[in-house]
């Protein structure tokens, strides 16, 4: 180099998270318009294969990777997107569940804010169609004739214009000629919501200039009413600034002004239209800043929450159904805020968040929002940006608002803690969001309570252990008793024929009786559909579904049997497809036929079902919580949804129609479980003090341990039984456990596959730890056979970071023989 040269600038790179699954970070060169202003948390666009995707920067650096380098595309915002917070708790997730830290990002970023990319073809700038000499077949001229009229078009759009499904031979073709580009088109999801306004002109809105305008709209009547309407609307004279502001379009349309006059309006200068930004979420509730009152019992628990708080260790709130758990949090949540700080309540479904997000926005208005699946994309692009940029302070939302791009938190809210409803069981990563949520409070030195009527038992261990903090509240807000439960044989109903369906006398009567003085009923049976099994009463074959190992449900309303695992649907058949038999009957039942039946008993009552099938909108759970608070719902039957969190004065009578199903689950939690579950849908009825609740529990096996557990509500009494047993067999809370389970289409390859992995398992992390290849209750889902392996590993003097990785590493191994290549192996920790 002459003294003469400029030195050169060294390159900048900036590893990159993707989401795709693959093990490693991918380094992109920086442009060096970019330098200086990317940082960690931007988001980005990169290529990747022959595909764009969005990615996040994590790291920037000097350090040229081993292989060539791509420039990053472009910067989709002004400001980090995620929090550096945020990514070290990505990493953490990626780590503990087994997976990618891209698998982590597809699971953190909506849909909206990733961008899409389409193919697209376009003419080469160099090349002639006319004075080309390149011999080009009809189909190939086709869609050069067609590109020589637009400037490109998408891939999709190919077949059409060539007349031929089978369009990749003449791409192909017309590339090597080079006569066309393929590139990619890049479009961002997100679209802010942009609402029509009009406005006075700005010379007309004030007192003088209105005057000559209603002399001038004298003979226009249509046009003077428009104006007027404004005016009523928009009030002016004692606010100017409010012009500005202007009037939603549609809602002076609504006044019935016409649309043509508001035209004639914006034509002769006398108003115009604009368009403006405004929020999806549509919450602008004043806030009411007024403070919780609390009752004396709820003021000592707030004190012992604080105390525990201020110890460093997470708080396990521990409050029986109805003591009023939800006010203290408010109470606390408004501490926080007022501090500076963010907050977030996780609940563990949605249907818990239609009534107590009402409650809490009469507390928090616009401050707080709330995210869950059943919003579209654009609404959590909206709430993910108001995080970001400070509009909203406190969230409310299921487990995926674990991952919002927090980065000041003070308090975080873990509501019914113990509900399965908080794991992620398919895709990647599989997270249970009550235990991510420590790491969470432990990266932002915030604190953290798990409240819940029930805790788990691995909880209520920690406690005992005094690893967490326990706080109790044992009775009910405004003086209300826990109700009453109640066992009912159902074989011995059977034998003396007093049954009707599946409802017991007992039941029926226990509903006549509720009903006749004004109150209400909940019915709760855990499983959807009419019925489980239709089934030939002459050869006994039942219907099964042909792509898994299960029965089709019956859904009598829709005339089809439908799978609940890959949603297979036939119609439902007139004859047995084995023998031919039309002697077809249904076994077992759902809530389907639960409404049906009492529809037959009660013709007169108003009878609502609340479940998968009835809820699928955005604002089924609203409407008919809404309607049962009203009372214009007489009987609510529903699955577990119903067991979480709900609170309706009117209801005094809890029917539990099958208790047996959820203790014949194969699974060391059932017991637990089913108490659990029992309590909570118990526990909607008799929360205001007028009267005591009632529970009626049918079984066919009154003298069930776990039943008289919880006709005794002797939760203690259940634990330290369950916990010796899991102590005997070594399971959680004395081994933690991942389960791996083996997919392939092939059963006996399938097999060959877990035996393989297994026997790698054994001699890498020890014989001891690994429950060998399983057959599990439901074999085949989705065309694929399943096996299972569980491991069980200490809690204590063990690398657990090194059996993860060996783990891994057994997997990647198991992969790399030929017979397996299409078998597919997930990694399950702590499976719930």
């Amino acid at each position: 180099m002459s003294l003469f040269d400029t030195p050169k600038s060294p390159a900048h790179y900036a590893d990159v998270i993707l989401p795709v699954a693959v093990p490693k970070l991918f380094t992109y060169e920086i442009p060096p318009n970019m330098v200086g202003f990317l940082s960690v948390g931007f988001r980005v666009i990169v290529p990747f294969g022959s595909k764009i995707t969005t990615g996040i920067i994590n790291k920037l650096h000097q350090n040229p990777p081993k292989y060539n380098t791509k420039f990053i595309d472009n910067i989709l915002d002004n400001e980090p997107i995620v929090s550096p917070v945020q990514i070290q708790f990505m990493r953490w997730m990626a780590s503990y569940y087994l997976c990618t830290i891209g698998e982590v990002l597809k699971a953190v970023l909506p849909s909206g804010m990733k961008i899409s990319s389409e193919s697209r073809v376009q003419l080469h700038p160099d090349f002639d169609l006319e004075t080309t000499e390149e011999p080009l077949n009809e189909r190939e001229q086709l869609l050069l004739a067609h590109l020589s009229q637009h400037p490109h078009v998408d891939m999709k759009e190919v077949p059409k214009i060539i007349g031929v499904k089978q369009y990749a031979p003449h791409i192909k073709s017309l590339i090597e000629k080079q006569a066309i580009i393929i590139f990619e088109h890049v479009k961002e999801k997100y679209n802010p919501k942009k609402e029509k306004r009009v406005r006075l002109k700005a010379h007309w809105a004030e007192e003088t200039a209105l005057n000559q305008l209603f002399g001038l709209l004298e003979k226009k009547q249509k046009g003077l009413e428009c104006v007027m309407r404004y005016l009523q609307s928009v009030n002016i004279f004692d606010h100017p600034e409010l012009n500005n502001v202007g009037l939603e379009k549609k809602a002076l349309v609504a006044q019935n002004v016409s649309a043509s006059s508001i035209k004639t309006l914006v034509k002769n200068q006398i108003m115009e239209e604009f368009e403006v930004q405004v929020s999806r979420l549509g919450r602008d509730q004043i806030p009411d800043r007024s403070t919780i009152t609390l009752t004396e019992a709820q003021e000592k628990a707030k004190a012992e929450i604080i105390e525990g708080m201020g110890s460093g260790k997470p708080v396990l709130f521990h409050g029986i159904t109805g003591s009023g758990k939800t006010e203290i949090y408010i109470d606390l949540i408004q501490q926080a805020l007022e501090a500076g700080t963010q907050v977030l309540l996780m609940l563990p479904e949605i249907a818990l968040t239609t009534q107590i997000v009402d409650r809490l926005a009469h507390y928090f208005g616009e401050q707080m929002g709330i995210y869950h699946s059943k919003y579209s994309d654009q609404e959590r692009v909206e709430v993910w940006n108001g995080v970001v940029n400070g509009q909203i302070q406190f969230v409310v939302g299921v487990r995926s608002s674990l991952l919002l791009p927090f980065d000041n938190l003070g308090l975080i809210i873990v509501d019914e803690s113990h509900e399965i409803s908080y794991k992620q069981h398919e895709p990647n990563p599989r997270y249970y969001a009550a235990d991510a949520a420590l790491i969470l409070a432990h990266l932002h030195h915030c604190p953290i309570i798990m409240g819940s009527a029930t805790p788990s038992f691995e909880q209520l261990f920690l406690a005992q252990e005094k690893k967490y903090h326990l706080v109790q509240l044992t009775e009910r807000f405004g003086d209300a008793q826990l109700p009453k439960m109640q066992l009912v044989d159902i074989s011995r109903e059977r034998k003396k024929k007093t049954m009707v369906g599946d409802y017991s006398s007992v039941l029926i009567n226990a509903i006549k009786e509720t009903v006749g003085k004004g109150e209400q009923v909940i019915i709760f049976q855990n499983r959807r559909g009419y019925a489980p099994i239709l089934i030939c009463e002459d050869c006994g074959t039942s219907h099964q579904c042909p792509n898994c190992a299960v029965s089709l449900t019956l859904h009598q309303h829709r005339n089809e049997l439908i799978c609940h695992y890959c949603g297979h649907q036939d119609k439902v058949p007139m004859d047995c497809f084995a023998c031919g038999s039309v002697k077809l009957s249904t076994q077992g039942f759902g809530t389907q036929k639960l409404e049906e039946d009492l529809q037959n008993i009660f013709p007169d009552y108003s009878i609502q079902r609340m479940d998968l099938d009835t809820t699928r909108n955005k604002n089924s759970y609203q409407v008919i919580i809404d309607d049962f608070e009203q009372q214009k719902i007489d009987i609510l039957i529903g699955t577990q949804i119903v067991t979480k969190g709900l609170d309706f004065g009117g209801v005094t009578l809890v029917g539990v129609v099958d208790a047996d199903r959820m203790l014949r689950f194969p699974d060391f939690r059932a017991n637990e479980r089913a108490y659990q579950m029992i309590t909570q849908v118990g526990g909607r009825a008799g929360r205001r003090a007028s009267q005591q609740g009632r529970v009626i529990i049918q079984t066919r096996q009154t003298d069930q341990d776990v039943l008289q557990k919880v006709i005794q509500q002797d939760f203690k009494g259940l634990f330290k039984q369950e916990l010796a047993e899991r102590l005997e067999f070594q399971y959680p809370p004395f081994r933690r456990l991942i389960k791996i389970t083996i997919k392939n289409p092939d059963e006996q390859v399938c097999q060959q596959a877990a035996l393989y992995l297994n026997a790698v398992l054994e001699e890498w992390i020890g014989k001891q730890r690994v429950l060998g290849a399983q057959t599990p209750y439901i074999s085949k889902i989705r065309n694929l056979f399943l096996r299972e392996i569980t491991i069980k590993i200490e809690r204590e003097g063990v690398d657990l970071k090194r059996v993860k990785s060996l783990i891994q590493q057994a997997v990647i191994e198991t992969y790399a023989q030929k017979a397996f290549a299409k078998t597919h192996i997930i990694s399950d920790v702590d499976p719930y």
